[in-house]
């Protein structure tokens, strides 16, 4: 008998099975399934699992060997089985992420001659690319193309969704999936009693379990579990401002510019979106007149300004950690029953800084400055504490600071953020008169400001380090390359050392006739005079 190229009953021939998960999501629980249904039907089993700590820590390959009874019988011995996968001799292999799949390739463990390989196309970043300056996100296409390429059949869904919408975990759907392929040789009945006998959660993965065998079952080269973008429908606070992006700016922004307004108005108000949109007029005029006809420059700023004009402050933490969806995917992620209570403690640790970020600006200042005001500040805040928001009197005091919103305005931390703001624009005007595709590069600038406290301070540095450097790159030929370089230099290290180094090291290389620069402390500025 054979089913999907797996000879399942030749003498000596066990299907090897393996399994690449994370903790929590269910990998035991399917191993265990499998070898249930194989001893139902006639097979010797026998699972492993090999924990490690590969990637996010917890990853774990759960190994399955089935041999089919009758051959040991005719051979009057036991079968001897392996207790690890041998890469280029496993049969099927299943993944419950993307990352997880393209460590099952790199390992050898998918082969295109033997393998079914069925992965499951969510993403649990790893700590790499989550601690990575700039954007270390692994190439999720070429992660696909690399696992469809070296099995003998792939299948890609989303599992882990449709193991959500059925209330269950992806094991079930990933269960489903190997009875869609038929790469063993048991009918899906079999694969649903397992799940029956096993006696917990039993609907919920009975529905998960069909709903990933029927997505395995699609045609080949499609991919499941991708639903079509819908366009985006405006809420009516949002009307007036997204008939102004209809009647004002290009088609090629508006996917941009709708997200903008509405991330916008969820942070601020009306009134703050508007802003935004009359930030960007100026930049559609100028990138219709010198742009190629694309709106290049306009769809970055855009991108960028609605990420930097929403910058977190206190108040935004707090507003996102009080609200009625947190709480309601907290509980729906913890899958905790409704008679059962789910207690959420945040552990919060204020920064001085933080703290005067939030103060009318004349006050923030005052105690950024004075030793007096930030010891006795200090004393009052500067121990971490812990709030459980799921109490009243926890919610009540990250309420009381999200309505801290109301006069965001006022604050130190929104007057230096809008000065930045404007700054940035007013180079960037100036250079896409002279220079368009270096001036691309500078509306890339905002990428090396992110995160918060020293990370922050460091981003910041390495930003007016940038925007120091343009009078001595105006100009120049090789402007648009010399601030791609830096900014990728910017981004290589969480200080602003390489960054430094590297537009001394550029800038030196070709002397500017105007004036000699130097590079000193995070700053571009001319020498002193001599004599």
């Amino acid at each position: 008998m054979q089913s999907d190229g797996v000879v399942v009953d030749s003498p000596g021939r066990a299907i090897t099975i393996a399994i690449l998960a994370m903790g929590g999501e269910g990998g035991g629980v399917l191993a265990d399934w499998i070898v249930d249904v194989g001893e139902h039907c006639g097979f010797i089993a026998q699972t492993t699992s090999v924990p490690g700590v590969a990637q996010r820590t917890g990853s774990t390959i759960y190994y399955i060997e089935l041999f089919p009874e009758k051959s040991a019988r005719a051979a009057g011995k036991d079968p001897v089985l392996a207790l690890m996968p041998v890469p280029g001799e496993v049969d099927i292999v299943l993944a419950s992420e993307l990352m997880e799949a393209g460590r099952a390739v790199q390992r050898g463990l998918v082969t295109p001659q033997r393998t079914t390989f069925i992965a499951s196309t969510n993403r649990v970043y790893s700590m790499t690319e989550k601690t990575a300056v700039a954007d270390g996100q692994v190439d999720a296409t070429q992660l696909l193309e690399s696992c469809r390429g070296a099995a003998r059949r792939f299948v890609s869904c989303d599992f882990a969704r449709i193991a959500e919408q059925k209330q269950s975990a992806i094991s079930a759907a990933l269960l489903g999936a190997l009875a869609g392929t038929a790469a063993l040789p048991f009918p899906k009945e079999d694969f649903e009693q397992a799940i029956r006998r096993s006696g917990v959660g039993v609907d919920a993965s009975l529905a998960a379990f069909a709903s990933g065998l029927e997505a395995a079952q699609l045609a080949p080269g499609t991919t499941p579990g991708q639903p079509i973008a819908a366009k985006r429908k405006p809420g009516p606070r949002l009307l007036r401002l997204a008939a102004r992006i209809d009647a004002s700016f290009p088609t090629q922004t508006h996917e941009v510019l709708f997200a903008g307004i509405e991330r916008l108005v969820d942070y601020q108000d009306e009134d703050y979106a508007r802003t935004y949109l009359d930030r960007l007029e100026s930049i559609r005029d100028l990138d219709a007149k010198y742009g190629k006809g694309q709106f290049f420059l306009l769809r970055e700023v855009a991108r960028y300004l609605a990420l930097w004009m929403s910058y977190e402050d206190a108040a935004r933490v707090a507003d996102l950690k009080t609200r009625r969806g947190r709480f309601e995917r907290v509980r729906s992620e913890s899958r905790a029953q409704t008679v059962q209570l789910v207690q959420i403690n945040e552990f919060i640790y204020p920064r001085i800084e933080e703290i005067a970020d939030m103060m009318p600006t004349a006050i923030g200042r005052w105690l950024l400055d004075s030793r007096v005001a930030r010891s006795i500040a200090v004393r009052l805040f500067g121990h971490g504490r812990i709030v459980q928001t799921t109490s009243l009197g926890g919610f009540l005091q990250l309420y009381f600071i999200a309505e801290l919103r109301r006069w965001r305005r006022r604050s130190l931390r929104f007057h230096e953020e809008q000065s930045r703001i404007e700054m940035w624009l007013r180079q960037l005007k100036d250079l896409t008169q002279e220079d368009y595709d270096a001036a691309l590069e500078v509306a890339e600038f905002p990428r090396v400001v992110k995160g918060y406290g020293d990370t922050h301070l460091n981003g910041r540095r390495k930003f007016d380090l940038l925007i120091s450097s343009l009078p001595f790159l105006r100009g120049r030929k090789d402007a648009a390359s010399v601030l791609r370089s830096s900014i990728e230099s910017a981004l290589a290290d969480e200080t602003a050392v390489k960054l430094n180094d590297a537009l001394n090291a550029i800038l030196h290389a070709k002397p500017i006739e105007t004036a000699e620069m130097v590079v000193v402390q995070g700053r571009v500025s001319q020498p002193p005079a001599k004599g």
